[in-house]
């Protein structure tokens, strides 16, 4: 009897990879889809069929599809600016959730785990809970993606009769990175002391392989069409990160940044926003997240991932040390070889 084969979708990715690794010290017969099969590196020495497959092409999600039990639904945009975000975010999330359902039941696919995120969830009353319901507000593009999938999977998992679990992952850092995500690229500005300013903003870091655990478990063991938060109970600040970054590395002198008043991050976010339409470039600083993040404090409720899926992460410190150590010594900038 041949072995069952698991698809991750996005492989190259840094949860995706880090997934296809775990499943194969599984001994899982594992095939990895990739929009870009050119790029090989992430795949160098795994025993794993690469598929070239983009979650908006419904052909490439039919040949890759073909024979496969269970899916690990990873791909997706994960890009908190874009020049025409409803579209490159957006569309791509949405369409892109209804592809992968649509084509799954064509092929008598059992079982997706679909990658949702904590932007889905509802803040306005801490910590976060899935019980709580959907995050109400409306002003990102890639907040509301992470919404509207979300609800999409659950609603396509139960009309085409396929086992659903969804994760929520916070922000993951950690090892086996062949490009920067946007929360590592995060950890590498505060080594390189580029975090001039706290702009009140916390973080809930998670090692990305409690991630890819946690997703594993999911598959094993998760309810049909529940929703489950992959995160730390507790967040960090900016500040405290950065002086974590500085006891640790000394010689960088590293400085804890200051706070600035609210009033004074819009104007700068507004003049950033003014000048990214010039130059086509993400701005650092956008007034909309500071309304949105501003103050906020992210944390979660995880009790119902530590009972149903035996998720138990390391310390968000931990993580965070893992990270900086990982960026600092081991990471090889793809760029510069």
């Amino acid at each position: 009897m041949s072995k069952e084969i698991s698809l991750v979708t996005g492989a190259n990715g840094h949860l995706g990879n880090n997934l296809v690794r775990l499943l194969l010290s599984k001994n899982q017969k594992v095939r990895a889809t990739v929009r870009d099969s050119s790029n090989q590196e992430p795949f160098k020495g795994l025993d794993c069929e690469v598929f070239p497959a983009d979650i908006t092409d419904r052909e490439s999600l039919r040949k890759a599809f073909k024979g496969v039990t269970n899916i690990y639904a990873v791909g997706a945009n994960f890009s908190l600016w874009a020049k025409n975000p409803k579209v490159a975010i957006y569309d791509n999330n949405v369409q892109g959730t209804q592809n992968v359902f649509d084509i799954a039941k064509e092929c008598g696919i059992q079982n997706i785990v679909y990658v949702s995120s904590v932007a889905s969830l509802d803040f306005t009353k801490l910590p976060a809970n899935v019980a709580n319901g959907y995050n109400k507000d409306r002003r990102n593009w890639y907040y509301n993606s992470k919404n509207d999938s979300d609800k999409l999977a659950i609603s396509l998992g139960a009309k085409y009769g396929i086992r659903t679990v969804l994760i929520l992952p916070a922000a993951m850092i950690g090892s086996e990175a062949y490009k920067l995500s946007y929360t590592n690229r995060l950890v590498f500005q505060i080594l390189k002391g580029e975090i001039p300013v706290d702009t009140n903003v916390t973080l809930n870091w998670i090692d990305v392989k409690d991630v890819a655990f946690g997703a594993y478990q999911a598959m094993l063991k998760g309810k049909n069409g529940e929703r489950y938060i992959l995160a730390n109970e507790q967040h960090t600040t900016l500040q405290e990160s950065v002086e974590i970054a500085a006891a640790l590395y000394p010689e960088l002198h590293l400085k804890t940044p200051k706070k600035v008043p609210k009033c004074l991050l819009y104007s700068v976010a507004g003049l950033m926003e003014f000048t990214s339409k010039l130059t086509g470039k993400e701005p650092l600083l956008q007034r909309h997240y500071i309304d949105m993040f501003y103050g906020l404090k992210q944390d979660y409720d995880i009790s119902k991932s530590k009972q149903e899926l035996g998720f138990h992460p390391k310390s968000s410190k931990k993580a965070l040390l893992d990270a900086l150590i990982y960026l600092k010594s081991d990471w090889k900038n793809p760029e510069n070889k």
